[in-house]
Protein backbone atom coordinates (compact mmCIF):
# COMPACT_ATOMS: atom_id res chain seq x y z
CA UNK A 1 0.00 0.00 0.00
CA UNK A 2 0.83 3.48 -0.54
CA UNK A 3 -0.29 6.95 0.19
CA UNK A 4 -0.91 9.62 -2.75
CA UNK A 5 -2.10 13.07 -1.59
CA UNK A 6 -3.87 11.89 1.70
CA UNK A 7 -5.77 9.46 -0.67
CA UNK A 8 -4.32 5.85 -0.11
CA UNK A 9 -3.55 3.19 -2.89
CA UNK A 10 -3.77 -0.61 -2.41
CA UNK A 11 -3.71 -3.64 -4.66
CA UNK A 12 -6.14 -4.94 -6.33
CA UNK A 13 -5.91 -7.85 -5.60
CA UNK A 14 -5.13 -7.49 -2.21
CA UNK A 15 -8.01 -5.10 -1.37
CA UNK A 16 -9.98 -7.90 -3.02
CA UNK A 17 -8.72 -10.41 -0.70
CA UNK A 18 -9.48 -8.32 2.42
CA UNK A 19 -12.83 -7.55 1.48
CA UNK A 20 -13.40 -10.89 0.96
CA UNK A 21 -12.24 -12.19 4.50
CA UNK A 22 -14.26 -9.35 5.90
CA UNK A 23 -17.75 -10.64 4.37
CA UNK A 24 -16.56 -14.68 5.25
CA UNK A 25 -16.01 -13.21 8.74
CA UNK A 26 -19.58 -11.59 8.86
CA UNK A 27 -21.32 -14.56 7.80
CA UNK A 28 -20.98 -15.41 3.97
CA UNK A 29 -19.52 -18.32 2.30
CA UNK A 30 -16.34 -17.64 1.26
CA UNK A 31 -17.87 -18.37 -2.66
CA UNK A 32 -20.30 -15.20 -2.05
CA UNK A 33 -17.61 -13.58 0.03
CA UNK A 34 -15.24 -13.53 -2.67
CA UNK A 35 -18.50 -12.56 -5.58
CA UNK A 36 -19.55 -9.41 -3.59
CA UNK A 37 -15.42 -8.44 -3.07
CA UNK A 38 -15.13 -9.45 -6.67
CA UNK A 39 -18.09 -6.66 -7.16
CA UNK A 40 -16.98 -3.95 -4.98
CA UNK A 41 -13.36 -3.99 -6.31
CA UNK A 42 -14.58 -3.98 -9.60
CA UNK A 43 -16.36 -0.94 -9.20
CA UNK A 44 -13.07 1.04 -7.86
CA UNK A 45 -11.04 -0.28 -10.48
CA UNK A 46 -13.33 1.28 -13.11
CA UNK A 47 -13.47 4.34 -11.62
CA UNK A 48 -16.77 3.88 -10.20
CA UNK A 49 -16.16 4.78 -6.07
CA UNK A 50 -19.95 5.23 -5.65
CA UNK A 51 -20.00 1.13 -6.00
CA UNK A 52 -17.08 0.37 -4.51
CA UNK A 53 -15.23 -0.88 -0.97
CA UNK A 54 -16.87 2.21 0.42
CA UNK A 55 -20.26 0.40 0.36
CA UNK A 56 -18.56 -2.25 2.62
CA UNK A 57 -20.41 -0.87 5.88
CA UNK A 58 -23.53 -0.44 4.89
CA UNK A 59 -23.50 -3.92 3.22
CA UNK A 60 -22.43 -5.69 6.87
CA UNK A 61 -25.30 -3.12 8.15
CA UNK A 62 -27.60 -4.48 6.02
CA UNK A 63 -26.76 -7.77 6.47
CA UNK A 64 -26.68 -7.16 10.45
CA UNK A 65 -30.52 -6.42 10.40
CA UNK A 66 -31.30 -8.65 8.11
CA UNK A 67 -32.51 -6.36 5.38
CA UNK A 68 -29.90 -8.89 2.95
CA UNK A 69 -29.81 -12.10 3.87
CA UNK A 70 -26.20 -14.34 3.37
CA UNK A 71 -25.96 -17.01 0.40
CA UNK A 72 -29.48 -16.90 -0.75
CA UNK A 73 -30.34 -18.85 -4.45
CA UNK A 74 -32.53 -16.82 -7.04
CA UNK A 75 -35.62 -19.02 -7.77
CA UNK A 76 -37.38 -18.98 -11.04
CA UNK A 77 -40.86 -18.34 -10.40
CA UNK A 78 -41.81 -17.87 -13.83
CA UNK A 79 -40.71 -19.22 -17.36
CA UNK A 80 -42.81 -18.44 -20.29
CA UNK A 81 -39.80 -19.18 -22.83
CA UNK A 82 -38.94 -15.62 -23.88
CA UNK A 83 -39.63 -14.20 -20.37
CA UNK A 84 -38.85 -15.56 -16.88
CA UNK A 85 -39.19 -13.52 -13.49
CA UNK A 86 -36.44 -14.75 -10.72
CA UNK A 87 -37.01 -13.83 -7.03
CA UNK A 88 -33.60 -13.27 -5.78
CA UNK A 89 -35.16 -13.81 -2.15
CA UNK A 90 -33.56 -10.58 -0.59
CA UNK A 91 -29.72 -12.60 -1.42
CA UNK A 92 -26.89 -10.54 -2.01
CA UNK A 93 -26.71 -8.84 -5.51
CA UNK A 94 -23.54 -10.23 -6.40
CA UNK A 95 -24.78 -13.62 -6.10
CA UNK A 96 -28.84 -13.66 -7.09
CA UNK A 97 -27.36 -10.64 -9.93
CA UNK A 98 -25.12 -13.06 -11.25
CA UNK A 99 -27.71 -16.08 -11.12
CA UNK A 100 -30.14 -13.83 -13.02
CA UNK A 101 -28.08 -12.54 -15.40
CA UNK A 102 -26.55 -15.97 -16.12
CA UNK A 103 -29.99 -17.41 -16.42
CA UNK A 104 -30.82 -14.26 -19.26
CA UNK A 105 -27.41 -15.42 -21.50
CA UNK A 106 -28.18 -18.92 -21.66
CA UNK A 107 -31.50 -18.54 -22.58
CA UNK A 108 -30.72 -16.39 -25.11
CA UNK A 109 -27.88 -18.12 -26.59
CA UNK A 110 -30.38 -21.01 -27.11
CA UNK A 111 -33.18 -19.12 -28.28
CA UNK A 112 -32.14 -16.10 -29.89
CA UNK A 113 -33.52 -13.26 -26.92
CA UNK A 114 -34.96 -13.08 -23.74
CA UNK A 115 -36.23 -11.06 -21.31
CA UNK A 116 -35.80 -11.93 -17.16
CA UNK A 117 -37.52 -9.91 -14.91
CA UNK A 118 -35.35 -10.03 -11.14
CA UNK A 119 -37.56 -9.08 -8.29
CA UNK A 120 -36.01 -8.87 -4.33
CA UNK A 121 -32.65 -8.79 -4.79
CA UNK A 122 -29.95 -7.32 -2.41
CA UNK A 123 -28.04 -4.26 -3.54
CA UNK A 124 -26.99 -5.40 -7.47
CA UNK A 125 -24.03 -2.71 -7.37
CA UNK A 126 -22.59 -1.35 -10.33
CA UNK A 127 -25.05 -2.07 -13.67
CA UNK A 128 -22.77 -1.99 -16.33
CA UNK A 129 -20.99 -5.07 -14.71
CA UNK A 130 -24.04 -7.14 -15.78
CA UNK A 131 -23.84 -6.02 -19.21
CA UNK A 132 -19.86 -6.37 -19.42
CA UNK A 133 -20.58 -10.25 -19.19
CA UNK A 134 -23.37 -10.51 -21.45
CA UNK A 135 -21.32 -8.71 -23.87
CA UNK A 136 -18.79 -11.39 -23.67
CA UNK A 137 -21.06 -13.76 -24.03
CA UNK A 138 -22.18 -12.13 -27.57
CA UNK A 139 -25.24 -10.51 -26.34
CA UNK A 140 -26.66 -6.93 -26.67
CA UNK A 141 -28.27 -6.31 -23.41
CA UNK A 142 -30.47 -3.69 -21.76
CA UNK A 143 -31.00 -3.59 -18.00
CA UNK A 144 -33.50 -1.19 -16.51
CA UNK A 145 -32.99 -1.09 -12.59
CA UNK A 146 -35.00 0.26 -9.50
CA UNK A 147 -34.37 0.13 -5.40
CA UNK A 148 -37.82 -0.34 -3.91
CA UNK A 149 -37.70 1.39 -0.24
CA UNK A 150 -35.35 4.10 -1.44
CA UNK A 151 -36.79 7.28 -1.99
CA UNK A 152 -33.17 9.68 -2.86
CA UNK A 153 -35.06 11.46 -6.34
CA UNK A 154 -36.93 14.78 -6.58
CA UNK A 155 -39.08 14.51 -9.45
CA UNK A 156 -38.32 17.33 -12.51
CA UNK A 157 -39.86 20.52 -10.72
CA UNK A 158 -40.22 19.07 -7.32
CA UNK A 159 -38.39 18.90 -4.01
CA UNK A 160 -39.82 15.90 -2.53
CA UNK A 161 -38.48 12.23 -2.69
CA UNK A 162 -40.16 9.81 -4.84
CA UNK A 163 -37.98 8.01 -7.19
CA UNK A 164 -34.76 5.18 -6.47
CA UNK A 165 -31.66 6.31 -8.54
CA UNK A 166 -33.16 3.87 -11.07
CA UNK A 167 -30.00 2.82 -13.21
CA UNK A 168 -29.64 2.05 -16.97
CA UNK A 169 -27.31 0.00 -18.84
CA UNK A 170 -26.75 -1.07 -22.06
CA UNK A 171 -24.39 -3.39 -23.56
CA UNK A 172 -23.56 -4.35 -27.34
CA UNK A 173 -20.29 -6.47 -28.19
CA UNK A 174 -17.80 -5.35 -31.16
CA UNK A 175 -16.58 -7.76 -33.31
CA UNK A 176 -12.63 -7.65 -32.27
CA UNK A 177 -13.08 -4.64 -30.23
CA UNK A 178 -13.81 -4.02 -26.09
CA UNK A 179 -18.00 -4.06 -26.27
CA UNK A 180 -19.78 -0.42 -26.16
CA UNK A 181 -21.19 -0.10 -22.53
CA UNK A 182 -23.52 2.42 -21.06
CA UNK A 183 -24.33 2.72 -17.40
CA UNK A 184 -25.66 5.38 -16.04
CA UNK A 185 -28.34 6.32 -13.19
CA UNK A 186 -31.18 8.33 -13.80
CA UNK A 187 -30.40 10.57 -10.99
CA UNK A 188 -27.70 13.61 -11.82
CA UNK A 189 -25.46 11.49 -9.14
CA UNK A 190 -25.27 8.51 -8.28
CA UNK A 191 -26.13 8.18 -3.88
CA UNK A 192 -23.11 5.98 -3.69
CA UNK A 193 -21.11 9.06 -5.19
CA UNK A 194 -23.14 11.48 -2.42
CA UNK A 195 -21.57 9.13 0.03
CA UNK A 196 -17.99 8.90 -1.11
CA UNK A 197 -18.45 12.56 -0.91
CA UNK A 198 -19.19 12.51 2.74
CA UNK A 199 -16.22 10.34 2.97
CA UNK A 200 -13.85 12.81 1.97
CA UNK A 201 -14.11 11.60 -1.67
CA UNK A 202 -14.50 13.82 -5.00
CA UNK A 203 -17.06 16.55 -4.40
CA UNK A 204 -20.38 16.52 -6.22
CA UNK A 205 -20.89 18.70 -9.06
CA UNK A 206 -22.63 21.79 -8.40
CA UNK A 207 -26.54 21.67 -8.06
CA UNK A 208 -26.67 17.84 -7.47
CA UNK A 209 -28.59 18.05 -4.62
CA UNK A 210 -32.12 20.28 -3.70
CA UNK A 211 -32.93 21.86 -0.73
CA UNK A 212 -36.78 21.53 1.06
CA UNK A 213 -36.86 25.38 0.01
CA UNK A 214 -36.01 24.59 -3.43
CA UNK A 215 -32.26 25.48 -3.40
CA UNK A 216 -29.97 23.66 -5.28
CA UNK A 217 -27.01 22.08 -2.97
CA UNK A 218 -23.69 19.69 -3.31
CA UNK A 219 -23.40 20.12 0.31
CA UNK A 220 -23.83 16.00 1.33
CA UNK A 221 -25.55 17.03 4.62
CA UNK A 222 -28.24 17.85 2.48
CA UNK A 223 -29.07 14.46 1.74
CA UNK A 224 -27.61 12.94 4.99
CA UNK A 225 -28.27 15.52 8.00
CA UNK A 226 -25.21 16.56 10.15
CA UNK A 227 -22.39 14.05 9.22
CA UNK A 228 -20.04 12.77 12.05
CA UNK A 229 -16.47 12.16 10.88
CA UNK A 230 -16.62 7.92 10.64
CA UNK A 231 -20.36 7.85 11.98
CA UNK A 232 -22.57 6.23 9.72
CA UNK A 233 -24.96 7.67 6.50
CA UNK A 234 -28.31 7.30 6.79
CA UNK A 235 -30.15 9.26 3.83
CA UNK A 236 -33.40 9.17 5.98
CA UNK A 237 -31.96 12.13 8.18
CA UNK A 238 -31.61 14.59 5.68
CA UNK A 239 -34.59 16.73 4.49
CA UNK A 240 -33.05 17.39 0.56
CA UNK A 241 -32.72 14.77 -2.50
CA UNK A 242 -31.29 14.19 -5.06
CA UNK A 243 -31.80 15.84 -8.83
CA UNK A 244 -32.36 14.08 -12.07
CA UNK A 245 -30.30 14.28 -14.75
CA UNK A 246 -31.36 15.86 -17.43
CA UNK A 247 -34.41 18.15 -15.88
CA UNK A 248 -37.51 16.16 -17.49
CA UNK A 249 -35.73 13.74 -19.47
CA UNK A 250 -33.88 11.78 -16.15
CA UNK A 251 -37.22 12.17 -14.54
CA UNK A 252 -39.42 10.89 -17.06
CA UNK A 253 -36.74 7.77 -17.43
CA UNK A 254 -36.31 7.07 -13.76
CA UNK A 255 -40.59 7.11 -13.74
CA UNK A 256 -40.66 4.38 -16.30
CA UNK A 257 -37.38 2.33 -14.73
CA UNK A 258 -39.65 2.49 -11.09
CA UNK A 259 -42.90 1.07 -12.88
CA UNK A 260 -40.83 -1.44 -15.66
CA UNK A 261 -38.40 -2.79 -12.66
CA UNK A 262 -40.33 -2.22 -10.08
CA UNK A 263 -44.34 -2.43 -10.54
CA UNK A 264 -43.83 -5.06 -13.18
CA UNK A 265 -41.87 -7.14 -11.90
CA UNK A 266 -42.99 -7.61 -8.17
CA UNK A 267 -40.16 -6.32 -6.48
CA UNK A 268 -42.21 -2.77 -5.51
CA UNK A 269 -41.44 0.98 -5.95
CA UNK A 270 -39.47 3.30 -4.36
CA UNK A 271 -42.29 4.45 -3.01
CA UNK A 272 -44.96 5.52 -0.88
CA UNK A 273 -43.23 4.63 2.59
CA UNK A 274 -44.86 1.31 3.12
CA UNK A 275 -41.81 -0.06 5.32
CA UNK A 276 -40.80 -2.01 2.45
CA UNK A 277 -37.67 -3.97 2.86
CA UNK A 278 -35.18 -2.58 1.11
CA UNK A 279 -34.63 -4.57 -2.66
CA UNK A 280 -33.46 -4.34 -6.26
CA UNK A 281 -35.57 -4.98 -9.29
CA UNK A 282 -34.65 -5.50 -12.66
CA UNK A 283 -35.41 -5.99 -16.03
CA UNK A 284 -32.72 -7.11 -18.51
CA UNK A 285 -33.23 -7.92 -22.39
CA UNK A 286 -30.56 -10.08 -24.07
CA UNK A 287 -30.77 -10.04 -27.93
CA UNK A 288 -28.19 -12.44 -29.97
CA UNK A 289 -26.64 -10.53 -33.44
CA UNK A 290 -27.27 -13.55 -35.58
CA UNK A 291 -30.78 -13.89 -34.52
CA UNK A 292 -30.92 -10.80 -36.37
CA UNK A 293 -29.96 -11.81 -39.94
CA UNK A 294 -26.22 -11.42 -41.16
CA UNK A 295 -23.74 -11.72 -38.87
CA UNK A 296 -21.40 -9.96 -41.70
CA UNK A 297 -23.66 -7.18 -42.27
CA UNK A 298 -24.25 -6.67 -38.70
CA UNK A 299 -20.26 -6.37 -38.04
CA UNK A 300 -19.51 -4.27 -40.80
CA UNK A 301 -21.78 -1.64 -40.05
CA UNK A 302 -21.01 -1.87 -35.73
CA UNK A 303 -17.37 -1.08 -36.85
CA UNK A 304 -17.68 1.48 -39.94
CA UNK A 305 -20.20 3.70 -37.55
CA UNK A 306 -17.93 3.17 -34.11
CA UNK A 307 -15.29 4.09 -36.50
CA UNK A 308 -17.25 7.15 -38.08
CA UNK A 309 -18.33 8.81 -34.03
CA UNK A 310 -14.88 8.27 -33.29
CA UNK A 311 -13.57 10.37 -36.23
CA UNK A 312 -15.48 13.71 -35.10
CA UNK A 313 -13.09 16.64 -34.60
CA UNK A 314 -12.52 16.59 -30.80
CA UNK A 315 -14.07 19.86 -28.96
CA UNK A 316 -10.86 20.84 -27.11
CA UNK A 317 -7.02 20.42 -28.65
CA UNK A 318 -5.54 17.39 -27.94
CA UNK A 319 -8.90 15.70 -26.99
CA UNK A 320 -10.81 12.69 -28.17
CA UNK A 321 -13.91 11.45 -28.41
CA UNK A 322 -14.41 8.27 -26.30
CA UNK A 323 -17.49 5.91 -26.52
CA UNK A 324 -19.29 4.54 -23.21
CA UNK A 325 -17.07 2.05 -21.35
CA UNK A 326 -13.72 3.21 -22.80
CA UNK A 327 -12.82 6.05 -19.88
CA UNK A 328 -13.89 2.70 -17.57
CA UNK A 329 -11.45 0.84 -19.39
CA UNK A 330 -8.62 3.04 -19.26
CA UNK A 331 -9.15 3.73 -15.44
CA UNK A 332 -8.97 -0.23 -14.60
CA UNK A 333 -5.24 -0.16 -16.58
CA UNK A 334 -4.23 2.51 -14.43
CA UNK A 335 -5.55 1.12 -11.80
CA UNK A 336 -4.12 -2.15 -11.90
CA UNK A 337 -0.63 -1.07 -12.43
CA UNK A 338 -0.47 1.67 -9.03
CA UNK A 339 -3.72 0.40 -6.96
CA UNK A 340 -6.75 1.85 -6.18
CA UNK A 341 -6.86 4.93 -4.53
CA UNK A 342 -9.44 5.10 -1.14
CA UNK A 343 -10.30 7.70 0.59
CA UNK A 344 -8.56 8.59 4.30
CA UNK A 345 -12.11 7.86 5.70
CA UNK A 346 -12.68 4.86 3.85
CA UNK A 347 -9.39 3.41 4.82
CA UNK A 348 -10.06 4.02 8.09
CA UNK A 349 -13.31 2.21 8.23
CA UNK A 350 -12.24 -0.97 6.67
CA UNK A 351 -9.54 -0.87 9.28
CA UNK A 352 -11.99 -0.36 12.24
CA UNK A 353 -14.33 -3.47 10.38
CA UNK A 354 -11.21 -5.72 9.96
CA UNK A 355 -10.11 -5.24 13.25
CA UNK A 356 -13.68 -6.35 15.28
CA UNK A 357 -14.15 -9.07 12.94
CA UNK A 358 -10.30 -9.94 13.89
CA UNK A 359 -9.23 -9.90 10.30
CA UNK A 360 -5.69 -9.53 8.80
CA UNK A 361 -5.79 -5.49 7.29
CA UNK A 362 -2.18 -5.94 7.07
CA UNK A 363 -2.36 -5.11 3.50
CA UNK A 364 -3.80 -1.21 4.49
CA UNK A 365 -0.73 -0.94 6.83
CA UNK A 366 0.98 2.49 6.82
CA UNK A 367 3.37 3.08 4.05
Amino acid sequence: MSEDGGLHRVRAEELEGLVAAIFAAAGCSGAEAARIADGLVGANLTGHESHGVARVPRYLEWLRTGEVEADQTAEVVSDAGGLAVIDGRYGFGATVGREAVEFGITRAQETGSAIVGLRRAGHLGRIGQWAERAAEAGLVSIHLVNVAGSTLVAPFGGVDRRFSTAPIAFGFPVPDEPPVILDFATSLVAEGKVLVASQGGKALPDGSLIDPDGRLSSDPTTLYGALAPGGPRDHRRGLGAIRTMGDHKGSGLALMCELVAGALTGSGCAGPPRGQRFANGMVSIYLAPASFGSTEEFETETREFLDFVRASRPAEPGGAVLLPGEPERHTRSERLRHGIPLSAETWAALRSIAAGLEVDDSVLAEA
